[in-house]
């Protein structure tokens, strides 16, 4: 079964990918350090406190999360994903965005080329429930997300 969720486009796309799905935030410096300094190019989770998330590969997939959490260095560690093809497929937070994680993403889409990260949020926290790791996740142009 198919349920749609409508968000707001922070980066706009059209993607289709398999979940990934955290009920923590996402610490960005900690989960993607070893995919930034190390070469892992499947982007393996490396923040031990993310239970969810830890040990697991984000690169190509629909990471599906509440927030971000951490430092300053947020926007930056997902451009620098971006840049080196390490990103997530897209991202979806059921709540709003953060500003730097935001600024990461729209600076990622506005200056690279040839990298396309959809970012959509708000999608509220009924989405987060349904969703399940490796459901397919269709994102849309206009901030409407597909789970089935």
């Amino acid at each position: 079964m198919m349920k749609s969720f409508q968000g707001r486009v922070v980066t706009p796309g059209n993607m289709t990918a398999q979940a990934l799905v955290s009920h923590e935030g996402l610490n960005t410096l900690a989960s993607f350090q070893k995919a930034l300094q190390f070469g892992d190019k499947k982007a393996t989770c490396g923040d031990q406190n993310n239970t969810d998330l830890y040990g697991k590969q984000m690169a190509g997939r629909a990471l599906c999360l509440p927030r971000t959490i951490g430092s300053t260095t947020g926007g930056l560690v997902l451009y620098c994903a971006c840049s080196m093809k390490r990103q997530p497929a897209c991202m979806l937070f059921s709540e709003p965005i953060d500003s730097l994680a935001g600024a990461g993403a729209i600076l990622a889409d506005v200056w690279l080329n040839d990298v396309t990260m959809p970012v959509v949020d708000s999608l509220g926290e009924a989405f987060l429930e349904y969703v399940k790791d490796d459901m397919t996740i269709t994102v849309k142009e206009d901030g409407v997300v597909e789970v089935g």
